[in-house]
This record gives C-alpha cells, structure tokens and sequence, in this order.
C-alpha cells in the first residue's frame, strides 16, 4: 500500500513539474513572439538573441531603477537589440507587469520633457531617440544610440510592429 501511495507521489509531482515547465516555456514564447522579426518593421532587423530578466534579477539590467518598476508590479523584462537600416542601433526593452495599472504607474511617472504624444498602445510618448509606451499590462521603451533626422519616425515604425504583435 506504502509503494501504492510513493508511486503516486511521485507521479503527482513530476506532472506538476511539467505542468510547470510547459507554463514557463510558454510565457517565454509568449514574450518572444512580441519582438518582430526583420520583414515586420521596415528597415529594422533584430541584431541579438532575446534576453530576459525576472523580477528578483532586474537589478542585473536597470540598476538604481529596479525598486521603481518591483514596485509598480514587474514580473520581467525581455530585451533585444535591433538595428536601423545599419546606422541606428536601438534597444528595445518589454516590460511584462502584473497589471495595467503597473505599466500605467510607470508610463506616467515618465517626464515628458519635449515629448510629442503619439497613437501607439493605450498611450506613448515620443523623443528624439526614445519611443515609451504601454498596452495592457505591457510597458515598451525604445531606445535609439544614434540620432537622425528620421530616427523619431523610425522608432515609431518599431513599436507600431510590437504593438501588432501584442494584439495578435
């Protein structure tokens, strides 16, 4: 009866653990299915591997901003590298938050300095070199290393393709 009870143990637990394993696989799909590729976003090409950080992590990517975004309710960041017609190079950071109202906290707590709104997500804002903005529980920061006279448009190009992304 004892061998009984252990055999299903044991067969109990490795089916939550692969329950388990095809959730966080899942997600991590998820989250990278919401980066375009090359042929989404014109003139942009994907130049690294997705890289991610958890909640407890994010101190190894935005240190001395960590506690700002725990706060508001992160659950992770997915980063990639992207290159614009091979003279911008921009990274662009997905912030994946507990809820809405986190991605908001963090929208709003943004200065919007010279900032021009623009129609992406459920708000944006855009810079010269910098594209923010959130949908749902998602928060999107774009950010270009090179300024051009068509950098804005063209950050702008890339989080239109995230965003279709994240509604499909």
């Amino acid at each position: 009866m004892t061998q009984t009870v252990d055999f299903r143990r044991v067969v109990l637990f490795a089916f939550c653990l692969a329950v388990l394993g095809v959730a966080a696989c899942h997600t991590e799909r998820h989250n990278a299915a919401l980066f375009p590729s090359s042929s989404d976003a014109a003139g942009w090409a994907k130049s690294s591997d997705i890289r991610t950080f958890e909640a407890a992590e994010l101190w190894k990517y935005i240190d001395g901003e960590a506690e700002r975004y725990l706060k508001a309710g992160v659950q992770k960041v997915s980063t990639a590298d992207y290159k614009y017609q091979d003279k911008v190079d921009a990274v662009v950071d997905i912030y994946s938050m507990e809820s809405a109202a986190g991605a908001r906290k963090i929208f709003e707590s943004e200065p919007p300095g010279d900032a021009k709104p623009v129609q992406v997500g459920d708000g944006g804002r855009l810079y010269d070199q910098s594209l923010i903005f959130r949908r749902g529980a998602y928060l999107v920061r774009i950010v270009a290393y090179q300024a051009s006279r068509e950098t804005p448009q063209a950050l702008f190009e890339l989080g239109r393709a995230i965003e279709q992304r994240m509604a499909g």
